[in-house]
Order: structure tokens, then sequence, then C-alpha cells
């Protein structure tokens, strides 16, 4: 997706420290210390324009969030939107969320959010896929015993890949849906600024999952 550059970016970076974590290896183990209560954390990689997060950290205030955007005017938007809430349980960090297992000690990490990820059609980019083993194998690093990926697209080809990767990595499926818009049953849908833009042209597809426990 082409983003229209914003000459305002760089410098609402630069004057929101509190908001904004720049270099997100150097709290790997210690995330707690930029919220001022020690809760259950949930990171959200490819925040985008922050309207997920920001309603995410409004409607669940015992737990804290973490947005990972790369593009500097993105983030710059959505910094802008959580600064603007005047929420204290939202942190946004500026880079590449490609090595998560970096950024975060094992079992840091309560739930992680892909919404709406680059799909990557070509046979030749499946590793870029944010569901692809290699990643699948980072999130299993840092979500604590239990915690879960939800998984969200309106692409049909990149759901049908995610599922079957997921399924054979292994995980658990706690959810599987095929129209979430239409879900009779009783499901959380804070949606994007995309998923509302879009979400006429087609279904929504959403999966939960978790890692089985460990045996050895």
């Amino acid at each position: 997706m082409r983003v229209r550059n914003k000459p305002w970016a760089k410098d609402y970076l630069a004057n929101h420290p509190d908001h904004l974590v720049s270099q997100p290896e150097t709290l790997k183990g210690n995330w707690q210390s930029r919220f001022p209560q020690d809760q259950p954390i949930g990171v959200e990689i490819g925040t985008g324009m922050g309207q997920f997060i920001v309603e995410m950290a409004r409607e669940h205030p015992e737990r804290n969030f973490v947005g990972i955007e790369i593009q500097e005017s993105v983030v710059a938007t959505a910094l802008r939107k959580v600064v603007d809430s005047g929420l204290t349980n939202v942190q946004m960090v500026h880079t590449d969320g490609e090595a998560v297992n970096t950024f975060f000690a094992p079992g840091e990490v309560s739930a992680l959010y892909l919404n709406f990820s680059d799909p990557w059609p070509k046979k030749r980019h499946t590793k870029r896929r944010l569901t692809s083993p290699i990643f699948l194998a980072h999130y299993q690093d840092v979500l604590a015993s239990g915690g879960q990926l939800q998984f969200k697209t309106d692409n049909r080809g990149l759901f049908e890949y995610s599922l079957q990767g997921l399924n054979n990595f292994p995980m658990v499926f706690d959810g599987v849906w095929l129209d979430l818009h239409q879900a009779t049953d009783d499901v959380e849908d804070i949606q994007t600024e995309y998923e509302q833009k879009f979400s006429a042209k087609g279904p929504i597809y959403q999966v939960i999952a978790h890692f089985p426990e460990s045996t050895n």
C-alpha cells in the first residue's frame, strides 16, 4: 500500500518519547517499565493507523498494549491517536515487527494480533507472510502459556495458507470465522480502519489459536 508522506511525522515522533519506543530490543524482559501498571501485554504487529489498538486499550484497561508499525507516516498517525486518547496502557514502536522475538522475552506477551497483514501473494514471497512457519516460531518464543494469536484478513488465499500453517505447526484452534461480521456467536470485533472501509466488498476471515503446552 502506498502511503502519503506526512511532513509533520518525524518531529511528532521525536516529541513523544513517553509514548514511542524506538529501540525495543533494549526493553526485552522489562516492558512493564513503560506502563504505570503491571498487566498482561497484548502486541499488534502492523498497527496501521492505530484505531484497533486504541480501542482495545480503551475497552480493556486491565491490559497493556504495544503497537508495532514500520512506516513513519503511519506510526505517527497511530501515535497521535494514542496521545489524543489520554490512555496510559498503550505504547507504540517504530520498527519492523519481523524480529518480535528480539523485542520480548519468552512468555512476556499474553496475546498477539495480526490484522490485515500484507498477503504477499507471490509464491516466492511466502516466507514474508506473518503466518509463515518462521514467524510462528517467533510468536511461540514470546507468547505466555495459553497466550492467543488472533489473525484477521479479507484475503481468502492468505487465510487458507494461514489455517494450514497454523494447523501444521501445530497450533490449537480456539475459533475460526469464515464471515466474522455475520457471526452469530458472541465474539469481540474491534475493527481497524481498513476493515471498516473494505468489509462491504467481501467477508472478513478470522482465526484465534494458541500453542499447545510443551510435553518436555
